[in-house]
């Protein structure tokens, strides 16, 4: 994606704010990585996995501190939904759905349709940790709506840069990012055959006021590392499996 001409405004995110051009998914396919970011475990490479996970989490953690979080995902059926895939949406997209933290639970409510974020937004009511998942004609995975389920690529990335403008810009406009917020772009995993430490070679852009600005590292990162930097971000020091000792992801801030 990085320098892609099909991209243009995610690539001048990248130009503009830090990049980590080193950055390697931990596995394939999809759903290892999402725990890794969320639980520091791959869990399962299993993506029809219908269990519960009750490692440590993300969710945990933030709960304890006193932290709020909220997830809010593209085609999610309604709020608190925990169900198997209701297409677009696809649940081993969305490690929260799978935690004992939040299944039957309290936490089950901050489970939401991605179409109530903009509502949050402008009210000024967005949690101290959000979760954004596209669905998967948005998220480059699929063919975008109206293409018959065949396209390009390059039309792929083209919608995906689209969607990104379109909903970023809001957020990079709000006071919840221009008073030192934090937004991460990242791709769960790299083509199926670029195995390369695991899940393959991925873009990962660090969009914050307190970033380096066109700071690019050649350091080595992967998911677990990310959510080092997500928990400790917010002042939580209990960092759940291999997040507690992941490399820093400090030198992109200034």
């Amino acid at each position: 994606m990085a320098g892609s001409p099909d991209m243009p405004y995610l690539n001048s995110l990248a130009q503009h704010y830090a990049v980590a051009a080193n950055y390697y998914a931990n596995t394939h396919p999809s759903i290892g990585n999402y725990f890794m970011m969320t639980t520091g475990q791959i869990v399962t490479n299993d993506d029809a996995f219908a269990g519960t996970v009750s490692a440590d989490n993300i969710v945990r953690q933030l709960t304890a501190a006193g932290k709020s979080w909220k997830v809010y995902a593209e085609s999610l059926p309604s709020a608190g939904y925990t169900g198997s895939d209701v297409y677009p949406y696809m649940k081993h997209h969305n490690p929260f759905a799978y935690f004992s933290d939040v299944v039957g639970g309290p936490g089950a409510a901050n489970l939401l349709p991605y179409s109530s974020f903009a509502a949050d937004l402008s009210a000024g009511n967005l949690a101290n940790f959000v979760f954004i998942l596209p669905n998967a004609k948005s998220d480059m995975h699929d063919c975008p709506s109206g293409m018959g389920g065949v396209c390009t690529l390059a039309e792929k990335q083209r919608y995906g840069d689209a969607w990104l403008q379109a909903n970023l810009s809001p957020i990079l406009a709000s006071s919840a990012f221009t008073n030192g917020g934090l937004l991460i772009v990242n791709f769960d995993e790299s083509y199926d055959t670029d195995k390369v430490n695991g899940g393959g070679h991925v873009l990962t852009v660090l969009v914050s006021p307190k970033a380096k600005p066109g700071y690019s590292s050649s350091t080595m990162y992967q998911h677990e590392s990310l959510l080092r930097l997500m928990l400790e971000g917010l002042g939580v020091t209990n960092l759940p499996g291999a997040a507690a000792s992941a490399p820093k992801m400090s030198e992109f801030f200034q």
